[in-house]
């Protein structure tokens, strides 16, 4: 799982170590060496799991799917974003984010409970 590329839809095998990796940073981190430059790809399908061989010297519009499955494996990027954000509100809490103390709040009476009188509530 990348952690630089939060979309990413296939593996890159690395040409001057023979390893896997997400995208070039995750090279860039476990690896003591720069990522050597091919024309030549390999990229492993995430999809399908299939290993496919690509020239990029002569990539064109179709070689945008995998062989295998079709599955898009170039796209446009989404990387991690810092942000603060409010995440809607709790409707147990009656349209509230916080608890009130200074509201009081019904006790909700439950129609298991043998003492109090739930017949309007039973149809």
């Amino acid at each position: 799982m990348c952690k630089h590329i939060l979309n990413v839809q296939a593996s890159i095998r690395a040409p001057c170590c023979k390893q896997w990796f997400d995208c070039a940073e995750c090279h860039a981190e476990a690896s003591d060496h720069p990522l050597m430059k091919t024309t030549e790809m390999v990229f492993g399908c995430k999809k399908c799991k299939k290993v496919f061989r690509k020239n990029m010297e002569n990539f064109e519009e179709e070689d945008e799917y995998c062989p295998h499955c079709d599955n898009k494996y170039i796209v446009e990027a989404k990387t991690p974003q810092m942000a603060l954000a409010v995440e809607g509100h709790d409707e147990r809490m009656g349209e509230r984010f916080e608890k009130d103390m200074r509201l009081k709040e019904d006790n909700l009476k439950s129609v298991f409970d043998p003492d109090a009188d739930m017949s309007h509530l039973l149809g």
